[in-house]
C-alpha cells in the first residue's frame, strides 16, 4: 500500500540508514583527507585504490570523479571486497560438519559447494539499493516511483517456496542445472552472489575464480577434521553475517611434503 511507504513500520529503512550513517561517520573523513593532501601538493605518490580514484584525469586534465561519486565506489567496494573469503570459510565450516559432502568435493571439486554456500550464508544481509525509477507492481506488491529497493540476501537465498529444505546445506540441489561454466552468479534471483543486471558487481569473475581457486587448494592439501573433543563446527552468525566464532578445524596434509612451503627462520 503506497501510502504506508513513509511509516517504516518493521524500521527496515530505519535501520539500513543508521548503519549506513556509521559506515560513513568513518570512511568519509579518510577520503576527505586524503583528498585534500593531494590538493595541498602533500601526496604525490599513488599508494592505493583511493589515490587511483583522486588522481584520475579526463581529457581535458580535470578530476574524472567527484567526491560523492568516490565515496559511492569506495562503499561499493568495500561492501563486496570480502566475498570470496566469506564464502570459501563458510564452505569449509559446513563441510567439516558433513564430511561426505567433503569427501566428494575432495574426489571432484564441484561448483556446487560454493555455490550453496552463497545462497544459505551471504556475507551481507542486504543487496546494494536500487532507485525505483517509475511506478510498478513486483510479485503483487506496488512500489512507487523514487522508493529505495533493499533485497534481503539471507531471505531471498532461504526462501521455502523457492528451496525445498532451505536451511540445509545440500550442494547437490545445484548439480542438475544447465550451467556449462564455473559461476557463482545466480540470473534467475532465488539467491544472490554478485548481483545481476546492469548493477551486477564488476569483480564478478574475479570473485568465482577466488572463492572456487581458495577453496579448492584448502581442500586439495589437506585432509579436514572438527577439532579434537568438539563434535562439530558451530556456524552460528555474528550481526555482520560472518562465523561468530573463528573457524578452527583440524588440518592433515595430504600432499607430498615438498608442496608445502616452509616459513624462513
Amino acid at each position: 500500500m503506497p501510502w504506508l511507504r513513509g511509516l517504516d513500520i518493521d524500521s527496515h529503512e530505519k535501520n539500513v540508514r543508521s548503519s549506513m550513517n556509521i559506515f560513513d561517520k568513518y570512511h568519509d573523513p579518510i577520503i576527505e583527507d586524503s583528498i585534500k593532501q593531494w590538493e595541498d601538493g602533500k601526496r604525490k605518490e599513488v599508494d592505493n585504490l583511493l589515490d587511483i580514484m583522486i588522481t584520475l584525469k579526463d581529457e581535458s586534465g580535470k578530476p574524472l570523479l567527484s567526491i560523492d561519486e568516490i565515496k559511492a565506489q569506495i562503499s561499493e567496494f568495500f561492501f563486496g571486497v570480502d566475498g570470496p573469503a566469506a564464502g570459501a570459510e563458510w564452505t569449509l565450516a559446513e563441510m567439516i560438519n558433513q564430511l561426505e559432502i567433503l569427501q566428494k568435493a575432495i574426489e571432484e571439486i564441484d561448483r556446487a559447494c560454493a555455490r550453496e554456500a552463497f545462497r544459505l550464508h551471504p556475507h551481507v544481509p542486504f543487496n546494494l539499493p536500487h532507485l525505483s525509477l517509475e511506478d510498478i507492481e513486483v510479485g503483487g506488491y506496488f512500489i512507487s516511483k523514487g522508493s529505495h529497493v533493499f533485497l534481503s540476501r539471507t531471505e531471498l537465498g532461504r526462501n521455502p517456496e523457492t528451496w525445498e529444505e532451505p536451511l540445509k546445506y545440500n550442494p547437490e540441489r545445484h548439480l542438475g542445472e544447465n550451467v556449462s561454466k564455473v559461476d557463482l552468479s545466480e540470473p534467475n534471483l532465488r539467491f544472490i552472489s554478485f548481483s545481476t543486471g546492469k548493477r551486477s558487481c564488476t569483480g564478478q569473475t574475479l570473485g568465482t575464480l577466488l572463492t572456487i581457486m581458495a577453496l579448492g587448494r584448502l581442500i586439495q592439501g589437506f585432509t579436514w577434521s572438527v577439532p579434537p573433543n568438539e563434535e562439530k563446527i558451530d556456524l552460528s552468525t555474528s550481526e555482520e553475517l560472518t562465523l561468530a566464532k573463528p573457524l578452527h578445524a583440524h588440518a592433515r596434509p595430504r600432499l607430498d611434503e615438498a608442496m608445502y612451503p616452509v616459513a624462513p627462520p
